[in-house]
């Protein structure tokens, strides 16, 4: 693979330990506007141009372009799931071989690894970044652009975390979640239970349905995940609720896990059932990323892919029918969780893959 010049290890590890001591959780918009405000300066100061902020109900989102016919969609996120007070228990730090802190894998290293890519680019034209700050909550306020611009460049090489081993995301599982509550009626539970309605008891019915709804041997998973109910121990509960996480590898399965839950029926006389939510990602089809993949692997020989159960901004992009290649972040591992890290080493590979990825679509 031709080697772009200028990548610099420390520069990057420099950049991304600025990012991350800017904590972003999602939803805390003060956060998320010095994260946006960062970021921008990060992408400004190794990309010369500007950096605009784009603001939304969720935090600003950051685009850039480098200038020209747009060509390619570079896609990230700089929200993260960590809540503020993380960075002091978990400070950023580059130790035997790794760098850990709140957000490096996901996907703040992906970031910096795209951004010096390009740098390492003399003709950055075609070239868009967009930085969302929702990603980690659903892209609610941040599909609709993510998708205009998706449309508009033709390709889009999503920055997420790499796979285990490093391997590239070319597939991906649709995603959403549901809310089911329970309406019953209360009652005092030891002078006349019968005068009520359970709403646990309901609850308990609607569970076991709804789990029964998942079909793992074609990928497809019902996880009820939360539930509450009931307010004293001498009351017959009048509401409960139930979370469930669903995930899905195909259209059709989609469509038959909205219908059932949409057809969730009370087993209790006199209770009431309702559903919100869906399936707001969906699936990623490996076909999207056929092409992109192999020639990353011409890039990179030896470089593997895997389908993924996580949803990222690239499924919406993929829907479109258009090309989309995930997973091009950090190679390192455990997302969401406290021993969340990225191999060093990786790097400057990473980005060498970015801008011989980026100049060859430049020239397609």
């Amino acid at each position: 693979m031709h080697k772009a010049v200028g990548v610099s290890v420390d520069a990057m590890l420099e950049d991304l330990r600025t990012l991350v001591e800017v904590e972003s959780p999602s939803r805390d918009l003060d956060a998320l506007r010095a994260s946006a405000k960062a970021v921008a300066a990060v992408i400004e100061n190794r990309l010369g141009g500007r950096a605009v902020l784009v603001e939304s109900e969720a935090g600003p989102h950051v685009r850039w372009s480098g200038g020209g016919d747009p060509k390619v969609l570079i896609l990230g996120h700089h929200d993260t799931v960590f809540p503020l007070g993380t960075l002091e228990r978990r400070p950023f730090r580059v130790e035997d071989g790794r760098a850990t802190g709140p957000g490096v894998f996901d996907m703040l290293g992906g970031l910096v690894q795209a951004v010096h890519g390009l740098a390492a680019l003399d003709d950055r034209s075609g070239v868009e970044i967009l930085v969302t700050a929702d990603e980690e909550v659903g892209s609610r306020s941040s599909r609709a652009l993510i998708e205009e611009r998706a449309v508009a460049c033709g390709a889009v090489l999503v920055f997420e975390g790499a796979a285990d081993g490093g391997a590239l995301k070319t597939g991906r599982k649709g995603c959403g979640t549901f809310q089911v509550v329970v309406k019953g009626r209360a009652s005092h539970a030891g002078l006349e239970p019968a005068a009520g309605v359970n709403a646990l008891v309901e609850a308990a019915h609607q569970v076991l349905d709804i789990a029964a709804l998942g079909r793992p041997e074609i990928g497809t998973t019902v996880t009820p995940t939360v539930a509450s109910a009931g307010t004293l121990d001498n009351v017959v509960p009048a509401e409960a609720t139930v979370v469930v996480d669903v995930r899905v590898e195909s259209a059709a399965e989609k469509e038959r896990i909205e219908s059932a839950f949409a057809a969730l029926a009370p087993h209790l006389d006199g209770a009431e059932v309702t559903v919100a939510g869906g399936i707001g990602r969906p699936p990623m089809p490996e076909s999207a990323a056929a092409g992109l993949f192999a020639l990353a692997q011409r890039l990179l020989p030896g470089l593997q892919a895997a389908a993924v159960g996580g949803g990222s901004d690239g499924n919406f992009t993929a829907a479109l029918g258009v090309p989309t290649l995930d997973g091009l972040g950090a190679v390192g591992g455990g997302a969401h969780a406290d021993h969340e890290y990225l191999v060093v080493d990786t790097m400057a590979e990473r980005a060498h893959l970015v801008a011989g990825l980026v100049r060859a679509l430049q020239e397609a």
